[in-house]
């Protein structure tokens, strides 16, 4: 091959290559009707996990160094706030550890020289409801599955036996909280599943469902 064609061959899979990961980023958008409005703030399901952002009923861990006395492991109360030594209302929910974090610190500086602080998601098992994945609908075996770190759709449409065959997988949709809020996003489990599209998977977290409909065709 000629240095000329060489380096055309190099410029075309460079095209293809940035065409392709357009196309993969276009492709996962939320879907056009919200849950709520939670998608109004730019969320995404994408290749990436959004932020973890705390939500009522959740159990927030509350490190102060060297101020164990201020150290605390705390309940978020159904209207999204909580209390703890030297604070008596904060708002949690809808807020990321490290957001929550600095808040805490802000208002112990009233108290404390300096104060640093560190905000954990206490998790209270596999079987606590806020830490499975629910599969509904058009699955072979729709069931709620504990979550694991790294898990994606793929991973819990396996252990759900698959899809059934009035299964309309490209029109799945996935539930996720985000704060007080609920989004919905669509994903391609036929692509996924019975075309082999692994650019189709998703990773998910704690809490998601995932609602497989009937084909009505």
């Amino acid at each position: 091959m000629t240095p000329i064609r060489l380096l055309a061959s190099m410029l075309l899979c460079v095209v293809l290559t940035a065409c392709n990961g357009i196309s993969s980023q276009l492709d996962y958008a939320p879907d056009n009707q919200q849950i709520t409005a939670g998608a109004a703030r730019g969320t995404s399901a994408g290749t990436t996990a959004p932020n973890y952002r705390f939500g009522p009923g959740e159990t927030v861990q509350i490190f102060v160094w060297r101020s164990p006395e201020l150290s605390t492991t705390v309940p978020i109360r159904p209207d999204g706030r909580f209390s703890m030594p030297l604070i008596e209302d904060l708002a949690a929910a809808g807020k990321t550890p490290t957001e929550l974090a600095r808040d805490i610190e802000d208002k112990l500086r009233a108290y404390v020289q300096d104060p640093i602080v560190t905000v954990i998601a206490r998790v209270d098992g596999p079987g606590d409801p806020r830490q499975q994945i629910k599969v509904l609908g058009q699955a072979v075996n729709p069931s709620s599955l504990p979550y694991r770190s790294g898990m994606t759709v793929l991973d819990v449409i396996i252990s759900v036996g698959g899809l059934t065959e009035f299964a309309d997988g490209n029109s799945a949709v996935l539930v996720r909280r985000e704060g007080l809020d609920k989004t919905s996003y669509r994903i391609r489990l036929d692509d996924l599943v019975r075309k082999g599209d692994i650019a189709a998977d998703r990773p998910l977290l704690p809490g998601d469902t995932i609602i497989i409909p009937e084909s009505f065709i």
